[in-house]
């Protein structure tokens, strides 16, 4: 079957899309993008991933993308794929639109570019068995709360965990150790769930607010605080968690195994727990 898209404003077979090349997320990676879920066919936390379009939106003066409508053709995608049953996903992006080549904005503005589409959901690792991962320098901008589509620098870290046998690269600035190239982290240390705290340095999970508000409710502690790359090695469980990879142990940090090289039972708790929000 054709998997149908959808781009500026009309659903077509994936072929049948033509990109300007002067849009300027093909020049500049001048635009933002989302990554929803759905189980069954319920899209999940699908509010608080649009929201956090608009904010990237906003902050790129980017404007002309409702996302209202883009919720509509988030279900739209599902229905027309035929992906109500099983797991899948949603990828949404929109850029500043195709303009002559400039550093500066296009005066007058030009019409976003919207794409969207929705494929079966390929799972990242077995939470029963866990991943490896290493730490890597922080080389992105200093604008990592915008989910901006220019990823090189996280592609390059992923790349470089890849090369290592590894599947996760993690983000260290200054010492502290922020996230991975494509999730957030956490750490388990002295029995109390850490993670760092919002800056401009991290994205604002979707998944680690979740995460975050199951463990209020589950009465287990947990701060958003600095973890120190030289606290690793005292860390009893390492996760890591995202919309793609759900929570996903790290049992085994930068060649050394970590909690005794298996799944934590904190990690396990949280995501049983995660699992009953997603039914």
């Amino acid at each position: 079957m054709n998997q149908i898209v959808y781009f500026n404003g009309q659903f077509l077979p994936k072929e049948q899309v033509r990109l300007s090349p002067d849009d300027r997320g093909f020049l500049f990676g001048d635009g933002v993008y989302e990554v929803v879920r759905s189980y069954e066919g319920r899209l999940f936390a699908l509010e608080p991933h649009l929201a956090r379009l608009r904010y990237g939106l906003e902050e790129l003066e980017i404007a002309g993308a409702d996302s209202e409508s883009l919720a509509h053709v988030c279900r739209e995608l599902i229905e027309r794929n035929s992906l109500s049953r099983g797991d899948a996903t949603v990828y949404l992006q929109v850029t500043r639109g195709a303009a002559p080549r400039t550093h500066f904005f296009p005066e007058p503005s030009v019409p976003p570019t919207v794409y969207a589409q929705a494929g079966r959901f390929a799972p990242k690792g077995d939470p029963a068995i866990g991943i490896a991962a290493i730490t890597v320098p922080d080389t992105r901008w200093a604008r990592c709360d915008i989910k901006s589509v220019q990823l090189l620098a996280n592609c390059l870290a992923n790349q470089r965990a890849r090369r290592l046998g590894a599947q996760e690269a993690l983000l260290v600035r200054d010492g502290v150790v922020l996230e991975g190239s494509h999730t957030s982290v956490f750490f388990v240390l002295d029995g109390e769930v850490r993670t760092a705290p919002k800056t401009n340095y991290i994205l604002p999970s979707i998944t680690r607010d979740v995460v975050l508000e199951i463990c209020r409710d589950e009465g287990i502690e947990a701060r958003e605080v600095p973890v120190h790359y030289h606290q690793l090695p005292r860390a009893e469980e390492i996760f890591i968690v995202g919309t793609t990879v759900e929570i996903l142990p790290v049992v085994r940090l930068d060649g050394q195994a970590v909690g005794g090289g298996r799944p934590g039972p904190i990690a396990q708790r949280l995501l049983e727990r995660f699992k009953e929000r997603t039914r």
